[in-house]
């Protein structure tokens, strides 16, 4: 792991969960240590390192600078450059309550306990209003981590951290390159929530193709069932050209599944969920179906009939359907109702043309096109209401 001397200033990742746009994003870590999955094209020729701690402080006092500025009544005209963007991290969290953290990049639990410790002690001590500080996780890297060092870390204000789960079949963990396998998944899982702190886990549908559809639903949901995360997150495969899974796609490895079969999936997945308390979130994009959200068991059966009355609709009102959710006329089923909704969903499906032979494709394409890396023909931005 290489450590950088020099501070070259204020630093900001490229991603963090949908569920914490509002936070102050402090980068503890560069890129990702693992970066084999093949699902995952996102520090593809990148190099991993870890920030100095005193790096990671001077980023703290950055902020908190301008905090101090903003809540003066100053309005910061910073530099360009790293100051810049560290006003507008400041004056965006100030806008949203400044009451949680997220720490970057992909696996930041990865540092020495002993220097996390100190950079949570330290934000808490510069920020002692802080509600929440959230970080990504490996499953392997959490396993390594002692009992003892996740509680001194919960103490210290670590209080969720999210994990790419992703599958909890060993075939298709060892097929994507995961480099844990289900046992692992579930220790880790279980560590986390022993030592107190929230647990996030990805669930990532069609994964497996139409052939292991069935065995990464209920090997995932027997897996979760052990680990009883507080929140399980919904995120639907998307096969762009630029990643290594296109290749199984490419050489008929892999069998991509459409919405319906992905829809198939889920549902069984959720029926497979037994004796747990999580709350499932369908937040993002690359979802069909985001208003399936709620917390188990009092919300199972209103989930799951979400996806039931979508699969019981005949396949045209499925296309129309498909084609509104993913153009942005829809957010939900009910939608289907309102006259005027119909009618620009319809347009789009005139505009792109889709017919019951290219549906499949057509929806494909849009949700590509929802990844930056992606560099496919249709965009949101060409198709008008």
């Amino acid at each position: 792991m290489k450590k950088d001397k020099h501070y070259s200033g204020f630093e900001q990742g490229p991603i963090r969960p949908p569920s914490e746009s509002g936070s102050l994003l402090i980068r503890v870590s560069r890129n990702c240590p693992w970066n084999r999955c093949t699902f995952c094209n996102l520090y593809k020729d990148t190099k991993f390192s870890l920030r100095p701690v005193d790096h990671i402080i001077r980023d703290i006092d950055l902020i908190h600078s301008y905090v101090e500025k903003i809540n003066s009544g100053e309005t910061p005209e910073p530099t360009t450059g790293p100051d810049e963007m560290a006003s507008y991290a400041a004056l965006s969290w100030v806008r949203n309550g400044m009451k949680s953290v997220f720490l970057q990049d992909s696996n930041s639990l990865i540092m020495k306990p002993d220097d996390l410790v100190t950079v949570l002690q330290y934000l808490t001590d510069t920020f002692p209003k802080i509600e929440r500080i959230t970080s990504y996780a490996r499953s392997q890297t959490i396993a390594r981590i002692s009992d003892a060092n996740l509680e001194r870390m919960a103490a210290a204000g670590l209080n969720r951290i999210h994990v790419g789960l992703e599958s909890a079949s060993d075939t298709i963990l060892a097929i994507i390159k995961k480099g844990t396998d289900k046992e692992k998944h579930i220790l880790a899982g279980q560590k986390v929530k022993q030592a107190g702190i929230q647990l996030s886990e990805y669930f990532m549908p069609g994964l497996g193709g139409k052939k292991l559809s069935r065995e990464h639903a209920l090997e995932t949901a027997d897996a979760i069932n052990q680990i009883n995360p507080d929140f399980i997150r919904l995120r639907t495969l998307a096969i762009p050209k630029n990643i290594e899974l296109f290749k199984d796609v490419h050489d008929g490895t892999l069998e991509p599944m459409n919405d319906i079969q992905v829809a198939e999936e889920i549902l069984l997945f959720i029926e497979s969920l037994e004796g747990i308390t999580s709350t499932i979130k369908s937040d993002h994009i690359l979802n069909l179906l985001q208003e399936v959200n709620g917390t188990l068991p009092g919300q199972k059966d209103r989930m799951t009939g979400v996806i039931k009355k979508f699969l019981s609709l005949d396949e045209a009102e499925q296309r129309l359907f498909q084609i509104g959710c993913r153009t942005g006329v829809f957010s939900q089923l009910d939608d289907l109702n309102n006259p005027r909704l119909r009618m620009y969903a319809g347009r789009n499906c005139e505009k792109l043309r889709v017919t019951p032979q290219n549906s499949d494709r057509i929806v494909a394409e849009i949700i590509k096109t929802f990844i930056w890396q992606a560099d496919e023909n249709i965009t949101t931005n060409d198709l008008y209401f």
